[in-house]
C-alpha cells in the first residue's frame, strides 16, 4: 500500500474531511504553489499525487475545484470554480494556446487536452524538428465531458454540453449540445 492510499482511503475525488486529509491537501496546495505562476483558490482541493507546472506561463485553479491524483495541468490553463479534473486526465496549454475551462465543468479520468499540433508536412525535416502549431481550447460552463476524450487544438465546446466517452473532439460544439464519436458530432441537443 502506498502512502498516498493511506492518507486518502484511495478516493479518487480529494475531500478534506478530517485533520489528517486537510493537511494531506495542503501538502498538495504546496507542490503546486512551488512554482511561480501558479494561483490557486483558497477553497481548492489538489492531490499531492497530481502533477501541476506552469511551465514558465500563468495556471490558475478556481474556488472548491479538485483535482484528482495522477492528473498533470502543465502550461497556460485557467480553471473555473467547482469544476473537478479527475485521474489520469492531461492537460497541456501553450502561450499562444492557453486552455480555459469555466465554471462547474467535469473532466473524467483519462482526458486529454492539448493546445498544440506537431507540424509533419516537410517530409524532408523529421518531425521532432519542424515546429507546433497552437491554438486555444475553451470549455464553457457546465460542461461534462466523459472518460477518455481527446479534445483537439482549436476547439470550443458551448455551454452546458455533454461530450461521450471515449469521443474525439476536433470542431467546436455549439451550447447545450450531446456529442459522441470519432470524430465527435453533436448527437442532440439538451433543449429538446
Amino acid at each position: 500500500m502506498s502512502f498516498s492510499i493511506f492518507i486518502d482511503g484511495g478516493k479518487s475525488v480529494p475531500d478534506a474531511s478530517g485533520v489528517l486529509k486537510w493537511l494531506w491537501l495542503r501538502w498538495g496546495r504546496y507542490l503546486a504553489q512551488r512554482h511561480a505562476g501558479v494561483s490557486l483558490a483558497p477553497k481548492c482541493y489538489i492531490h499531492p499525487d497530481a502533477r501541476i507546472h506552469p511551465r514558465g506561463l500563468k495556471l490558475s485553479i478556481g474556488a472548491r475545484s479538485t483535482v484528482s491524483p495522477g492528473a498533470c495541468i502543465q502550461g497556460q490553463v485557467a480553471i473555473g470554480d467547482d469544476c473537478s479534473v479527475n485521474a489520469y486526465s492531461i492537460l497541456v496549454g501553450v502561450k499562444d494556446g492557453p486552455i480555459t475551462i469555466g465554471n462547474g465543468v467535469r473532466i473524467a479520468p483519462h482526458v486529454m487536452m492539448f493546445a498544440n499540433n506537431h507540424i509533419f508536412a516537410n517530409t524532408d525535416i523529421p518531425i521532432h524538428k519542424q515546429h507546433v502549431e497552437a491554438a486555444p481550447i475553451t470549455i464553457e460552463d457546465d460542461v461534462w465531458i466523459a472518460g477518455m476524450v481527446a479534445i483537439t487544438a482549436g476547439v470550443r465546446i458551448g455551454h452546458g454540453s455533454v461530450i461521450g466517452a471515449g469521443s474525439v473532439v476536433t470542431k467546436d460544439i455549439p451550447p447545450w449540445s450531446v456529442a459522441a464519436g470519432v470524430p465527435a458530432r453533436v448527437i442532440k441537443s439538451r433543449k429538446g
